[in-house]
């Protein structure tokens, strides 16, 4: 399954799993609101993601008389993918890394670390640069804010669940609401696992396409394949203090610190990553 139709798919599922949710809380009742509740949400994750993630960050704007390398970089790859030149932003942290964020290609901004701007070689760089402007041309950041708020929905709702339950919400059984308890059971252990699960292997298919994707760009799937690897090397040596809410947004995961299960990470693995580009400049 290729990653636009594997997202698609994790997509109808985890809207699906939030009626269901809202279903089993509320029944239909509790199913429209968790669907106007959820367009609210998505409409503020549209409008407002970009610059909660640059403020989390603690990027900084960048002018073209400041790092005019970079800008001319940015320019040339945005022109090449049929891109508007997003802003150009940069993160006071050494260890190198790099996120794109914006609600649409016209709003669209691109953020590294000094660290990144100083280790890597051109090349390396543009294959970085290019990678996380595939994720603008892609809309990813738009899917994976939108698959974020969703996933933090259904805990909400899970929440709520529990709460009914203290409060007498088991006894709908009777009444045919589906609101009983063993729904309200489902709701607080198996959805909130359920959606968390979706919304990491919809991340981690966005990176997989962004890779493909950012190799054609540039034209060098090596250079990005070895930018993975000095990436990944050094942000186990030293992990970035960023907010785990942003985690997902960067090239590589920078919370390698904790080991965690591939299942329930927001990236695919980097030596899957590089094998996957090494493949595609040998196919070249």
């Amino acid at each position: 399954m290729n990653a636009m139709l594997k997202t698609f798919v994790l997509m109808a599922v985890l809207t699906a799993l939030f009626m269901a949710a809202g279903q089993a809380l509320g029944g239909s009742q509790g199913m429209t609101m968790a669907l106007v509740m959820a367009v609210a949400m998505n409409f503020f994750a549209y409008w407002f993601s970009d610059k909660m993630a640059l403020a989390m960050s603690g990027a900084r704007e960048v002018s073209q008389e400041e790092a005019p390398e970079l800008h001319a970089l940015v320019a040339s790859l945005a022109s090449r993918a049929g891109l508007p030149k997003p802003r150009v932003y940069m993160i006071p942290q050494d260890t190198p890394n790099a996120f794109a964020t914006g609600r649409n290609p016209e709003h669209a901004a691109v953020a590294v670390t000094e660290g990144l701007w100083r280790l890597l070689t051109r090349e390396e760089l543009e294959g970085v640069l290019a990678h996380e402007l595939s994720h603008v041309k892609n809309r990813d950041i738009l899917i994976s804010s939108i698959a974020a708020v969703m996933a933090g929905a259904i805990s909400y709702l899970a929440t709520m669940a529990q709460w009914a339950m203290l409060f007498g919400g088991g006894r709908r059984d009777d009444e045919g609401e589906g609101g009983g308890l063993l729904g309200g059971l489902l709701m607080m252990i198996v959805a909130p696992i359920a959606a968390m699960l979706i919304q990491m292997a919809i991340s981690r298919s966005r990176e997989y396409l962004a890779d493909a994707t950012g190799a054609k760009l540039c034209g060098h799937p090596a250079s990005l394949a070895s930018a993975l690897k000095r990436l990944e090397e050094y942000n186990h040596r030293l992990p970035m203090d960023v907010n785990p809410a942003t985690a997902q947004m960067y090239i590589v995961n920078p919370l390698t610190a904790g080991n965690l299960a591939g299942l329930f990470s927001t990236h695919p693995p980097t030596a899957e990553r590089i094998k996957r580009l090494l493949a595609m400049g040998r196919g070249a």
